[in-house]
C-alpha cells in the first residue's frame, strides 16, 4: 500500500511538472531519481546508485550509462534515461552493449513516464529485443506495481524476478495479440471461428463477411461479461443496503442498551482513539449484540459485544472480516485485546 501511494504522488507531480521539464537532465532530477528513491535505494549513497556509470567495451572506452544500481559491490540494475518527450523504441543500443559486459541481469530503459524492464531471457547474456515488463507510470495498474515491487531493495531476488519475468513477456505479448485480432482480425483468426459455425466453402467474400462478424461478437461478448459483473456488484451492494435498513429498522422496543455495552463502547474508544477520530467510532445496538463501527458503516465491523446471555463475549474480526468471539469475565477484560482491536482498523483504508 505504502508503494502504491508513493508511486501516486510522484505520477500526480509528473503530470503537474513535465510541461515545465525542457531537458534529458531535468527529466532524471525530477522524475528518474525520485522512482529510484521510491525503490529503497539512496541516490546521495555513491557506492549504492552510481551517476553516469562506465563499463569498458572492448576498444571502446569511457562509455557512460546514466545509472547504476548496485547491492553488494555488483551492479544489479543499469538504467539509461531520455528526455520525457522521446520515444524510447528509437533507442536502448547502448543498453545492448553494456549488459553482455556488467554483470546485472536487468536494464532498464525510461524517460521517466513510460518504463521498459529487459533481461536476457532468449539468448544467455544477451539483452531481449523486447522488455519483460513495460509500464506507463501516470496509469499503473496492480499488477504493475505487484512488479515493481519485486526491484524494490528490501524485496529484490534475481532468480524470483527472471522465473516471473518469462510469463510476465509472454502475457504482455499475448495481450497485444489478443487487442490486434479484437480490432482487425487475422485471416486464420476469422478461419478458425467461420470453420465452427459455417458449413459453405470459405470464399474471400465469405472470409470478408466473418471478419466483421468475429470483430463484433467478439466485441458483444466482452461487453456483456463486463454488463454482468458490474450487475452482480451492483446487486451486492443493494443487497447490502437493504440488509443495513432491516437492521435499522428493527423493533426498538426490543432492543435494551445496559450500561455494561456503553462502559464496552467507551473502553473500545479510549483503545482505538490512536488510530481514529472519537468521532468514527460508532455504536449501534441490536436485538442480538452491541456493535461498534467504524464510521456507522455496517460493512466496517470494528468488534461486537455480546453481553445478552449468561455469558459475555467480545466478536473481533480477521482479515477475511469474519467473526471470531472470545469469551471475557468482565468488560475491563475488553483491554487484553488492544492489539487485535488496533488491527482491526487497518482491515479499511483509514483517512
Amino acid at each position: 500500500m505504502e508503494l502504491q501511494i508513493q508511486l501516486k504522488t510522484l505520477a500526480d507531480k509528473i503530470n503537474q511538472l513535465k510541461d515545465k521539464i525542457g531537458t534529458e537532465e531535468s527529466t532524471k532530477h525530477a522524475f528518474v531519481l525520485p522512482f529510484i528513491n521510491i525503490l529503497g535505494y539512496d541516490t546521495f549513497n555513491p557506492t549504492e546508485v552510481v551517476p553516469e556509470f562506465t563499463a569498458d567495451l572492448g576498444l571502446k572506452k569511457g562509455e557512460k550509462v546514466d545509472y547504476a544500481i548496485f547491492q553488494n559491490d555488483e551492479p544489479i540494475l543499469i538504467i539509461e534515461c531520455k528526455n520525457w518527450k522521446d520515444n524510447l523504441s528509437i533507442h536502448g543500443s547502448q543498453l545492448f552493449r553494456y549488459f553482455h559486459v556488467t554483470k546485472t541481469r536487468f536494464t532498464l530503459l525510461t524517460n521517466g513516464i513510460f518504463y521498459q524492464f529487459f533481461t536476457d531471457l532468449d539468448e544467455k547474456n544477451k539483452m531481449d529485443q523486447k522488455p519483460f515488463l513495460e509500464f506507463d507510470i501516470t496509469n499503473l495498474k496492480d499488477n504493475s506495481i505487484n512488479e515493481i515491487a519485486k526491484f524494490h531493495k528490501s524485496s529484490f531476488d534475481v532468480n524470483n524476478i527472471v522465473t516471473n519475468a518469462s510469463s510476465l513477456k509472454y502475457i504482455r505479448e499475448i495481450r497485444k495479440q489478443i487487442d490486434n485480432e479484437l480490432t482487425n482480425p487475422s485471416f486464420d483468426f476469422v478461419k478458425l471461428f467461420a470453420n465452427k459455425v459455417y458449413s459453405g466453402r470459405l470464399t474471400e467474400k465469405v472470409m470478408e463477411e466473418f471478419k466483421e462478424l468475429v470483430s463484433k461478437g467478439f466485441n458483444q461478448f466482452i461487453n456483456e461479461k463486463i454488463n454482468d459483473r458490474l450487475n452482480a456488484a451492483l446487486n451486492k451492494e443493494a443487497q447490502n443496503q437493504r440488509a443495513d435498513q432491516i437492521e435499522t429498522i428493527e423493533d426498538e422496543s426490543k432492543i435494551f442498551t445496559s450500561d455494561e455495552e456503553m462502559e464496552g463502547y467507551r473502553i473500545v474508544v479510549a483503545i482505538l482513539r490512536r488510530k481514529l477520530s472519537v468521532n468514527r467510532i460508532i455504536c449501534r445496538d441490536t436485538q442480538s449484540y452491541f456493535g461498534i463501527l467504524l464510521d456507522d458503516n455496517n460493512r466496517k465491523p470494528l468488534c461486537r459485544l455480546h453481553f445478552n446471555g449468561g455469558k459475555k463475549y467480545i466478536g473481533l474480526f480477521n482479515n477475511d472480516k469474519n467473526e471470531k468471539k472470545e469469551p471475557i469475565q468482565s468488560v475491563d477484560d475488553i483491554y487484553m485485546f488492544e492489539k487485535e482491536l488496533l488491527a482491526t482498523v487497518s482491515l479499511y483504508e483509514v483517512d
